[in-house]
């Protein structure tokens, strides 16, 4: 029996080291980390936790939403996790416990909540991207621009000036790569 910890983070700016801590010292002796999206399903270093899953194992996260996000990935993980007669244990939520019929039941519960506040965010950012388009503000990437021409015949000029193409596509407001693109095509 072996307790195995899991900390997740959604970007690269975040910081594992609040939830390694708190593994630590619920007594993960393996750790599980990795700095990717709760929303994605392809998340190596869960897939590897699963995998490794003998009887009595248990699982533990910081926080419910480490886990998973929605209600159906959540109750599907720890179903994976009992049909390996292991358990999972949130740190954060401390009536998640699935060693017990009232953790398991308040499982259920818990994980409808999660996936709530989970859509309110979403609802929050899209209304947030909804009033910013009424406000026509442009979002996503620049369309690229199609006087290719004109801008091929600069770019020769520019190069035969001995610019190299990181300044010329500085000078354009286009990246280097399209202006290597745009040079060669």
């Amino acid at each position: 029996m072996a307790t195995v910890g899991y900390a997740r983070v959604s970007t690269r700016d975040q910081n594992l080291t609040g939830q390694i801590e708190a593994l630590k010292a619920a007594g993960a002796g393996t750790i599980y980390r990795e700095k990717v999206s709760g929303a994605r399903a392809d998340r190596p270093q869960l897939a590897k936790l699963m995998a490794a899953l003998k009887a009595g194992d248990v699982v533990v996260v910081s926080k419910l939403d480490r886990l998973g996000r929605s209600t159906r990935e959540l109750l599907d993980l720890i179903d994976r996790i009992g049909k390996t007669s292991a358990s999972f244990r949130s740190l954060g939520d401390p009536l998640w416990d699935t060693s017990s019929a009232q953790g398991r039941l308040l499982s259920t519960l818990l994980a409808s909540i999660a996936e709530f506040e989970r859509e309110l965010i979403r609802e929050r950012v899209n209304a947030g991207l909804a009033k910013a388009r009424r406000k026509g503000i442009k979002l996503g990437r620049p369309r690229l621009r199609r006087d290719h021409d004109k801008q091929a015949k600069t770019i020769r000029r520019m190069r035969s000036d001995g610019q190299s193409y990181r300044q010329i596509a500085t000078a354009l407001g286009r990246s280097v790569s399209d202006v290597y693109r745009i040079a060669t095509a």
